[in-house]
């Protein structure tokens, strides 16, 4: 027999959204709080959501990757995702946007301090595909 169910039990559900759309996979949540929660900043961007369910009353708040970060960062134009795929994001970042991204990204860093952080960063940089202050995030090539 299933053990019966507690009702004051918090459980915390993450789903992968794109920002200010409503998923059809969502069909465990309040979908339009979704999608009012990430319309005004992540339109468009794939963005991780944090559901924490408590009393069948879903709280939902946003929890961005680096990438998504990185990304809104580099302040392009809202499009399409239907109509133009496989987007290259080669725009350039300033060094100080990087730190506070960092900072951001902080708690839920493996790296032992801020500085190791930034170097996480910077290669999530170079896998977007966008430059830091006009140069290469990787550095100098060897």
């Amino acid at each position: 027999m299933p053990p019966k169910f507690d009702p004051s039990q918090v459980v915390d559900v993450y789903v992968r959204v794109t920002g200010g759309e409503v998923g059809a996979a969502s069909s465990l949540a309040p979908r339009s709080d979704i999608a009012k929660e990430t319309a005004k900043d992540w339109k468009g961007l794939r963005v991780t959501v944090k559901l924490t369910v408590q009393n069948r009353q879903a709280k939902v708040t946003v929890v961005p990757s680096a990438a998504a970060l990185v990304i809104k960062a580099l302040k392009e134009p809202e499009r399409d995702r239907k109509k133009t795929k496989n987007i290259k994001h080669n725009g350039n970042i300033s060094l100080d946007d990087v730190i506070e991204i960092a900072r951001v990204m902080r708690p839920r860093s493996m790296a032992k301090d801020l500085r190791g952080t930034v170097k996480e960063i910077l290669g999530t940089c170079v896998s977007v595909g966008c430059s830091v202050d006009g140069k290469d995030p990787k550095g100098p090539s060897e």
